[in-house]
């Protein structure tokens, strides 16, 4: 299997990728759903890391000095990406990440760990991008923090959903920031890997089930 279809099976068996009636942040009902929040071991975070250290590789196997991982969910994918990243690739890339709120006193701040500076081509790593409200709080960040270069994104699942326009949100970021963006997978490659083909003995994608995500995509998947 490839890294996308290792991450897939990944994500079922870690009970992070769900399949049944769900309701999404911005009220949108779904037949699945992709909840980072459930990974909770360290054999998981090591192999998350590993993956989201692939898909950096793959994309951007230079130019990239710093990982930023938005507060909350953010902040272990971010470390574990860079622990995965010296440990697979020799590459020691410092990250960082936020508090929700500045630290008035000790050193004081908003910033944890790594300290950008000027000229840094930071990369964030997030997990689901729905209506991008985290990535944009972020960018909007760094501008108060250094003059950073923001170069990329990295998600682990592109839901191909339309944002405020005819395109994705993921395409809106795009367009708006001109950042890069690299999901590990997508779900069209998760309907294609899974349907009827089973992790464990059982079938999570029947033909059912695959219309149900086909017909969530025709409605409010992106138009362009």
């Amino acid at each position: 299997m490839t890294y996308r279809e290792e991450f897939i099976t990944f994500m079922v068996r870690s009970g992070v990728l769900t399949f049944g009636d769900f309701t999404t942040k911005s009220g949108r009902k779904t037949p699945y759903f992709v909840n980072t929040g459930n990974y909770k071991t360290g054999a998981q975070a090591a192999k998350l890391g590993d993956y989201y250290a692939a898909c950096i590789q793959e994309h951007m196997p230079e130019g990239i000095t710093c990982l930023f991982g938005p507060a909350y969910k953010g902040i272990p994918l971010a470390v574990s990406a860079a622990a995965s990243l010296y440990r697979n690739y020799d590459r020691d890339l410092p990250y960082c990440f936020n508090r929700k709120e500045a630290k008035d006193h000790g050193e004081g701040g908003s910033m944890v760990g790594y300290k950008p500076q000027d000229g840094d081509n930071v990369a964030i790593i997030e997990d689901v991008v729905t209506a991008g409200t985290a990535v944009r709080e972020s960018i909007e960040l760094f501008k108060h923090v250094a003059n950073v270069n923001m170069k990329a994104l990295f998600v682990s699942v592109d839901r191909m959903e339309r944002g405020t326009r005819d395109c994705s949100t993921l395409d809106e970021l795009r367009e708006d920031y001109g950042i890069q963006v690299f999901p590990i997978v997508t779900v069209r490659e998760v309907i294609d890997f899974l349907h009827n083909n089973p992790v464990d003995g059982k079938v999570y994608i029947d033909d059912e089930m695959k219309a149900k995500m086909e017909a969530y995509l025709a409605e409010y998947g992106a138009r362009k």
